[in-house]
């Protein structure tokens, strides 16, 4: 018996409507893989990036949470995870842990140009997976991830930037949203959701740097990318492990702190560390009274 219920799911909000209409395309499709699902369900539902591309990668984590809370059962899978096997692959990744501990200057200029080469890109999935504390399984929706290298070409540190989050208080206080706003312009804020300076590089102001150099060039990245400019850059920082210092260094301004839930949690019941909400306009005119931005 399917309950009446509202979720959030992806950034889309699926209602008891919505969930019958998944069944019956699986029920009425029994032959399609999933592919084929979740394109024409972002073809029915008009799912699309600013670009006008189908929302596909968006589309199948629905369908697999979907599947999980018990709502739909999925096509069974015609072949493995592409990510299952790039991620066996990445153990063998060899990479350099040469102490590096000098002055900034002496690593100048550094190279902040966003992956496009396959063994950056499995250079930069080893060490995130490796050695960030929240480790990394991949990314879904719009992201640029970056390896930051110095004059030599060693690599220093990972940054991924990818989609915002779709609620935060204080951050749409500050903005000056209601919800219907957020919807239609969240697509110009990103979410730092990694930073990691490697384990072996001891370099002062290093971080705040890199941070600085990142933000001055990411819009254009990703317009070249995906078309759109992003006017604003978000991170949260968990509060009782780390300081914030390199993100104050570099100007990003402390809103606040989060509820300490998690954005799954409908019934009030999950804790999660606190976080400082850190945010940095990218362009002067950002708030909710400049219409030619949000």
């Amino acid at each position: 018996m399917l309950f009446c219920l509202v979720m959030n799911l992806q950034g889309q909000i699926i209602t008891c409507a919505r969930i019958m209409e998944v069944q019956r395309l699986l029920r009425e499709n029994p032959d399609w893989h999933r592919t084929r699902v979740s394109q024409e369900l972002c073809r029915h539902w008009d799912w699309r990036n600013t670009n006008g591309q189908l929302k596909d990668m968006a589309c199948r984590s629905l369908l697999l949470k979907l599947e999980r809370l018990g709502h739909i059962i999925l096509p069974r899978r015609r072949r493995q995870s592409h990510n299952a096997n790039r991620n066996r692959g990445l153990l063998s990744v060899e990479h350099a842990t040469l102490p590096i501990d000098c002055d900034l200057d002496e690593l100048l200029p550094l190279s902040f140009y966003p992956i496009a080469d396959k063994g950056d890109d499995n250079l930069f999935n080893r060490l995130l997976g490796r050695y960030h504390y929240l480790g990394y399984r991949g990314t879904v929706g719009e992201n640029l991830k970056y390896l930051v290298r110095d004059r030599s070409g060693r690599a220093l540190a990972c940054m991924l930037f990818g989609s915002a989050a779709w609620k935060c208080q204080v951050r749409d206080y500050f903005i000056g949203w209601d919800e219907q706003t957020r919807k239609d312009h969240l697509c110009f804020l990103t979410n730092n959701s990694r930073f990691l300076v490697l384990p072996w590089v001891d370099v002062r102001c290093l971080a705040s740097h890199i941070l600085g150099g990142i933000s001055r060039r990411l819009s254009a990245d990703w317009i070249s990318k995906y078309g759109h400019p992003i006017y604003f850059l978000e991170t949260f920082v968990e509060r009782d492990r780390f300081k914030g210092t390199c993100y104050r260094a570099a100007n990003w301004r402390c809103l606040g702190s989060t509820q300490g839930r998690s954005r799954n949690d409908r019934y009030h019941q999950m804790n999660v560390p606190l976080k400082d909400v850190y945010i940095y306009p990218l362009i002067k005119k950002f708030r909710w009274n400049c219409p030619h931005v949000f």
